[in-house]
């Protein structure tokens, strides 16, 4: 076996697990070699010295205080979804966001030029004339002229008779 495959069973080893690969070639591998003896030896010493710790006892009125502790915790009156604005920060940040929002909204016609256009709408008053480019000043411009009396060229037009009528 090498150092590499050893070390990973070293804290196995020093625990006093058996491991199944192996004994006697781990074994006479750190016969052989002083750096996993000295490790696996480390190891050992860490373990004993965890062996002889031992968890510290509680304070003598640490079972009072704790629930003391617990009593004022379940008395306090639970938090609602907007406790976040008993803050100053928050609620101050709050109101200067909606405040900018409004100010935005308000304004955008000053703060972007040109993103907003202004809907015209115009009505035909009957009798006056309407723009030349608009559609209905075009409409009107074709009335004066009759086009649509002499337009003889959609009745000389022959219809295919596979050609169905939309429904």
């Amino acid at each position: 076996m090498n150092c590499n495959q050893v070390r990973e069973l070293l804290p196995d080893l020093a625990a006093g697990m058996d491991i199944d690969k192996g004994t006697g070639d781990v074994q006479t591998h750190i016969s052989s070699c002083s750096s996993c003896a000295a490790k696996l030896q480390g190891f050992r010493q860490t373990m004993a010295l965890l062996d002889q710790w031992e968890a510290p006892e509680p304070g003598p009125f640490f079972d009072t205080r704790l629930g003391a502790r617990l009593r004022e915790e379940m008395a306090r009156p639970a938090a609602g979804w907007l406790h976040w604005l008993r803050r100053p920060a928050w609620a101050a940040s709050l109101a200067v966001a909606v405040i900018a929002g409004a100010f935005v909204v308000s304004n955008r016609a000053i703060l972007f030029p040109g993103s907003a256009e202004e809907l015209v709408i115009s009505v035909p008053v009957p009798g006056v004339p309407a723009e030349p480019g608009t559609a209905v000043g075009d409409l009107q411009a074709l009335e004066k002229h009759d086009l649509y009396a002499d337009f003889d060229v959609l009745d000389e037009l022959q219809v295919q008779s596979d050609v169905t009528v939309n429904p």
